[in-house]
């Protein structure tokens, strides 16, 4: 039927409400808009039908991608190697269309388990079946893809303890009582974001929210407050060894390895050894501390710290600061004390070293360091240490009174839900590595890829797609998931099965370095979301003024860090050369904003 549309008699464009006779002052009056009722419901249609235009589009381009590969599957069964390229790409695809990781995850993982039951109308209802019944279930089933699980939603729930009891926020305010000057403001801040390390969530809320009325104070520009906040939450939390984002990384890495039979060593042990190629995490933040202490900017940047020092600190469409529901906020007219956060800290990172050296044989005769390392059971140790850091976390909240039994649980119920979600991404991407491996993708790349294109050059290759399916996606977790279990193996085809070799180290690395980098540039990106919102900064602001200091570090990294280390040169060397053109670069486009406008 016909949709009514009522408002009240105004003047919307002078901002008043029109001159009304006074007897229609007690009854506002509503007025029938019939006409423009039929034209919003016009131009709703027209939209629905571009849309179902365009999702045709796609859906016709996955037609034509996907049944010329039924067809040459179906004409050589005995070599189904071509197809076992199609379901991570068409995870890639899915998700890069309808930026949704889930539904991608679960379509590449349909579409592989069709090809494995024959590509037939048969085989497509049974590998629907199989999606869940075999590949999802098989992945849960795994003792290690579950110890890793438990990991993260103990750190989850260790991080919801810690936030709730105020040691978070004790451990900002130590940190903020330092900053009396623009420029110690903004190295305070640029520390705070190396403190909370653990979780990247967490570190753009906790800081953003905490240093907004310093920086304001002291007119640095929420721009800039904004770009702190983002490039020290994702870097820190990917290099560190204990956070979030460790189990998940592992799991990855070691569901690869299994796959391959690899045995020589841990994965735990190659995510350590992947840290040193690590080049635009570690330049990322190191050049946050250069503009904190040169106090030079350039592009957007240096004119938003103009504004800043003028005294308009926010842009004129800013944001409020994030006000999240689930959120986990400290306790009010409680103490905020920091040793209630470094406590808890400093037992998960005890414990797992000590599970480790101690499940690897520490004392043994004759073992080094480096073979106890490789020899512990990482797994076992992250997760004795998680339970231990939650069993202090919740006693010393308890003990002192901050926290009841009923709040510390609730507290680290809601931090282990917020895991949920990149635990169904780790789960699908365990299921989808599983279809990949029974249809041989990562050997057929490696005997495609063989004397055409050179090993070295696989890391930085990698570190560009990781860049820009993170920045479509808006999602450096997904892209982990899609592409790790694609490198891994092709990398280890391509080097006969030498996984010590640096080169595989640098491409485990450059997955995820590139999805950090492609997450910093895209304005879709969870955290550059949440940076946006905690720092009261307008979001595409923040993009525009944080998109070019990404971009040049994202390309130092790749010429100065990711090639030449490939080819031979020392990553610490890489480092230096990187550390030393990004203070070059400083220097010379660089420009101090409390100096005469150009």
């Amino acid at each position: 039927g016909p949709v009514a549309a009522f408002e009240f008699v105004g003047n919307k464009s002078e901002g008043r409400p029109k001159e009304t006779p006074a007897s229609d002052l007690a009854a506002p009056r509503l007025v029938w808009h019939v006409q423009r009722c039929d034209n919003s419901r016009l131009a709703q249609e027209e939209v629905c039908m571009k849309k179902r235009r365009v999702l045709s589009g796609y859906l016709l381009m996955l037609a034509l991608l996907v049944l010329p590969a039924c067809a040459l599957a179906q004409e050589s069964a005995a070599d189904p190697t071509w197809i076992s390229i199609v379901p991570p790409l068409f995870a890639i695809f899915m998700a890069l269309i309808f930026r949704q990781v889930l539904p991608a995850l679960f379509a590449g993982i349909w579409f592989g388990a069709w090809a494995i039951r024959g590509l037939d109308l048969n085989g497509l209802w049974l590998g629907l079946l199989d999606t869940v019944d075999v590949y999802v279930k098989g992945a849960v089933a795994d003792a290690d893809h579950a110890a890793i699980v438990l990991f993260s939603m103990m750190i989850g729930g260790m991080v919801g303890v810690i936030s709730r009891n105020g040691g978070m926020h004790g451990v900002v305010s130590k940190i903020a009582t330092w900053a009396t000057t623009p420029r110690r403001a903004s190295v305070s801040t640029g520390f705070m974001g190396l403190a909370i390390f653990f979780d990247d969530y967490a570190n753009t809320l906790v800081v953003g929210n905490t240093m907004r009325p310093v920086t304001d104070r002291l007119k640095i520009s929420r721009e800039k407050l904004a770009y702190i906040v983002d490039s020290t939450a994702a870097p820190v939390a990917c290099i560190a060894f204990i956070t979030t984002w460790i189990g998940y990384e592992v799991g990855l890495i070691k569901d690869a390895l299994d796959k391959l039979r690899i045995t020589s060593v841990d994965a735990y042990s190659v995510f350590l050894e992947s840290l040193a190629y690590s080049f635009y995490p570690v330049l990322c933040i190191l050049f946050v501390f250069l503009i904190a202490w040169t106090g030079k900017d350039f592009g957007p940047m240096l004119r938003s710290e103009r504004r800043a020092n003028r005294g308009k600190v926010a842009p004129t469409t800013a944001v409020n600061a994030a006000e999240d529901d689930d959120a986990i906020h400290p306790v009010e007219g409680r103490p905020q004390r920091a040793v209630n956060a470094l406590m808890p800290l400093a037992t998960l990172i005890v414990s797992v070293v000590a599970g480790i050296l101690v499940t690897g044989g520490f004392g043994e005769e004759g073992k080094s360091l480096r073979e106890v390392i490789g020899d512990g059971n990482s797994y076992k140790a992250l997760v004795w240490g998680s339970m231990l850091s939650v069993i202090v976390a919740i006693l010393m909240s308890v003990m002192q009174g901050v926290l009841s039994l009923e709040e510390a649980m609730d507290a680290w119920f809601r931090g282990a839900r917020s895991m949920l979600f990149a635990m169904f991404v780790l789960i699908l991407a365990w299921s989808l590595s599983s279809v990949s491996d029974q249809l041989g993708t990562g050997t057929y790349l490696a005997t495609a890829l063989d004397g055409t294109i050179a090993p070295a050059l696989i890391p930085a290759l990698v570190f560009v797609l990781a860049a820009l399916t993170a920045f479509a996606t808006g999602s450096s977790w997904a892209t982990m998931g899609i592409l790790m279990p694609l490198v891994v193996p092709l990398l280890a085809q391509m080097l006969g099965g030498d996984v010590t070799n640096p080169i595989f180290y640098s491409a485990v690395s450059c997955v995820l370095a590139g999805a950090v980098w492609g997450d910093h540039c895209s304005p879709i990106s969870d955290t550059t979301v949440l940076s946006s919102m905690a720092s009261g900064c307008d979001h595409i602001e923040h993009v525009r003024t944080q998109l070019p200091y990404a971009m040049v570090v994202g390309m130092t990294a790749l010429m100065v860090g990711t090639l030449p280390s490939a080819f031979g040169v020392p990553w610490w060397l890489c480092m230096l050369l990187g550390a030393g053109m990004l203070l070059g670069i400083l220097q010379f486009a660089g420009t101090d904003p409390t100096s005469a406008d150009d």
